[in-house]
């Protein structure tokens, strides 16, 4: 299941050296707006100690953890949206992520130019909101022109309930909100989904500290980011980007000293990736054995049938049953065999709901 998540915010506020840390990359972080002119792609592993114990347990040849991508564009400014600083091309390329990581500066440091000349959290997402916002505005009155026109003529179902949906999206829009407020119904979600509007997609506002906040009490600008996400029922990670960057580059041990130097069980990176992946519901199950221990991401909600499917599409069109034991059950039994023996295999039909930390064996015919 191939899923990506996009990484905005104002030039000079840390998103380049966020992506440094989170891919191990080495890309350009300049001190100057517009440094990344292409979009910088890069794939996240998702921590989980659960595979880790799996690969002790197992020894397979290979061990392959669950993955997403993270996508980092230039830095937007205000007029953004209609081409200010290359503005149209660079929201274009966060259309087609699944969620959005907005970068906010929550740290004063002389040496770096901010392109309003101070700190202020708040009118910093604002201007970006606004920017995605413009832009989702410009496709809905766009397109209503052309679905109001059919949708009297034809009087098609389909197309009387796009153009509701797009009446409300517009109206929402004009008011400088985010459509991911909106309460839309199923069959509207459905309709508007082809549209990718930036300001539906759910958001994580990430609070960039300096490296002498790591640990601290939150500082007024991270209170304020927090104050404005609870309004809009969205998540807030702090995160200092430069010591994420600098820790990506320790060896394990390392690291983990460092991390325990600074009194914090995991790293800001560590929750930003988790709190990413629980965002866009998603979970994770495994298939096991000697060639292979391998995590796989499949949605909350999924089906044994669809979760097969995720593997390769002959296992979706010729399933037949799944063979599934709990990561809890194998650990506390101590072996697949014991988990066999203490009756806690189960057979389960197409129609089980698959469940965080299930173990897997599809049996399948084609």
């Amino acid at each position: 299941m191939s899923l990506c998540t996009g990484i905005v915010g104002l030039p000079n506020v840390g998103k380049s050296t966020l992506f440094n840390a989170i891919t191990k990359q080495k890309i350009l972080a300049e001190n100057y707006p517009f440094a990344t002119i292409d979009p910088n792609v890069g794939v996240v592993v998702v921590p989980d100690e659960r595979i880790e114990k799996l690969n002790q347990m197992y020894q397979p040849k290979r061990k392959i953890p669950t993955t997403y991508e993270f996508t980092d564009i230039a830095g937007l400014v205000k007029g953004a949206s209609t081409g200010e600083g290359l503005g149209n091309k660079f929201l274009s390329h966060i259309r087609e992520v699944d969620a959005i990581v907005e970068v906010v500066r929550c740290f004063n440091d002389g040496n770096i130019i901010h392109v309003d000349g101070e700190i202020d959290p708040i009118r910093d997402i604002e201007t970006i909101n606004l920017e995605l916002a413009i832009a989702d505005l410009e496709i809905v009155q766009n397109r209503l022109e052309k679905v109001s026109k059919k949708a009297r003529t034809t009087k098609q179902k389909e197309e009387l309930l796009e153009l509701e949906a797009l009446d409300k999206a517009c109206a929402t829009l004009k008011e400088n909100k985010p459509l991911r407020l909106v309460d839309f119904s199923e069959e509207e979600k459905l309709a508007l989904k082809s549209y990718n509007f930036l300001t539906l997609k759910p958001m994580i506002y990430l609070a960039n500290i300096a490296e002498d906040m790591v640990g601290q009490k939150d500082n007024v600008y991270v209170q304020k980011v927090k104050e404005y996400a609870e309004k809009e029922e969205a998540k807030v990670v702090t995160v200092c980007a430069k010591l994420e960057e600098d820790l990506s580059e320790l060896e394990d041990v390392e690291r983990k000293e460092l991390l325990e130097g600074l009194d914090l069980k995991t790293s800001g990176l560590d929750d930003l990736i988790q709190a990413t992946y629980d965002l866009l519901g998603l979970e994770t199950y495994f298939t096991v054995g000697k060639d292979e221990v391998r995590a796989w991401t499949f949605r909350k909600g999924m089906n044994a049938k669809k979760c097969a499917g995720i593997i390769h599409t002959d296992f979706e069109k010729g399933f037949i049953r799944a063979e599934v034991m709990s990561y809890d059950d194998l650990i506390d039994c101590g072996s697949e065999l014991a988990v066999r023996e203490a009756g806690k295999m189960r057979l389960e039909g197409k129609d089980y709901l698959m469940q965080d930390g299930d173990i897997c064996h599809f049996r399948f015919n084609v």
